[in-house]
């Protein structure tokens, strides 16, 4: 049995999977706000819970935000910020009293989709998360990619490529730098964009349905949208070449990217064709939870 944990910002849900993919048990709670050791108290206790349940012990796997640093062996880059500074794959190993295997959360949703997902039996997969922030992961023939920086794959945080004059230098980002692809691609992203042209404080679901309704100043703030991820993700095409490329997070309901997006990306990509899949992701908002039990393979 493989137990999957994604450790959110506001959930933590926790699945178990049999060795046929199948789902055993899912569970959502609250994740504890700001209480590192209350965190790993309430984490091991619904781990122990499971396992009681189902009347076996499994892998445990979790996906977190941030990643552990293989410079120091803490969290790093965590927007859940009291996981910063801590070794928490080992504080949990310890509660638990065996080993765990952690992975930053887009890493996870990249893998999941990887295995058994919307890019299964792909060679070379990126994952894209497009929400609230954005993030990536690079999956490998099924191997999950890391890196000596355990940053592979954090595509939003590059400069915007091949910058308009209107673009240049961006907004400032969290990061400290100025014109990163989050800043334009996530959601508060095309909201911010959409609200300095048209003066429209609106939400990035709204603007979607808007255009869809044939409203011209949100089909124009798509239009924009559609170009900059066509640039972002071009430049990934062309430093990885992968065979499939699945998005998911909020903005990936949109389904207007999958055809005008490619479209596009041609004209940036470094070769006289371009066969990379775009596609949405299988799980939805439940890929994350499943790449995690996917780490022990």
């Amino acid at each position: 049995m493989r137990i999957g944990i994604d450790l959110g910002g506001t959930k933590t849900e926790i699945i178990a999977m049999d060795e046929g993919h199948r789902v055993l048990l899912r569970r959502r709670i609250d994740t504890p706000q700001k209480d590192y050791q209350g965190a790993i108290q309430i984490i091991a206790g619904l781990i122990e819970g499971v396992e009681s349940e189902l009347g076996m012990q499994g892998s445990v796997g979790m996906a977190t935000p941030g990643a552990i640093s293989p410079a120091t062996g803490l969290i790093k880059n965590a927007n859940s910020t009291c996981l910063n500074g801590h070794p928490f794959d080992k504080d949990l190993a310890a509660a638990l009293g065996r080993e765990i295997r952690i992975a930053n959360d887009a890493d996870c949703f990249a893998l999941s989709e990887a295995v058994d997902g919307a890019a299964a039996n792909a060679g070379t997969v990126f994952g894209v998360i497009i929400g609230t922030g954005t993030g990536g992961g690079i999956v490998v023939n099924g191997q999950l990619l890391n890196g000596p920086n355990a940053i592979a794959g954090e595509w939003g945080h590059n400069p915007l490529p091949w910058p308009r004059q209107d673009e240049f230098p961006g907004h400032d980002c969290y990061c400290g730098k100025k014109g990163c692809i989050e800043t334009y691609l996530s959601g508060p992203g095309l909201s911010r964009q959409h609200q300095e042209k048209f003066g429209e404080q609106l939400k990035a679901g709204e603007i979607v349905q808007n255009a869809g309704q044939g409203n011209g100043p949100a089909e124009e703030s798509l239009l924009q949208y559609e170009d900059r991820m066509a640039r972002a993700l071009a430049s990934i095409i062309n430093v990885i070449d992968p065979h499939v490329i699945v998005l998911g997070g909020g903005l990936s309901n949109i389904s207007r990217l999958y055809n005008n997006v490619p479209a596009i990306w041609g004209q940036y990509v470094f070769s006289d064709r371009v066969d990379t899949r775009l596609v949405q992701a299988k799980h939805g908002d439940s890929s994350g939870v499943r790449g995690a039990a996917w780490l022990w393979d």
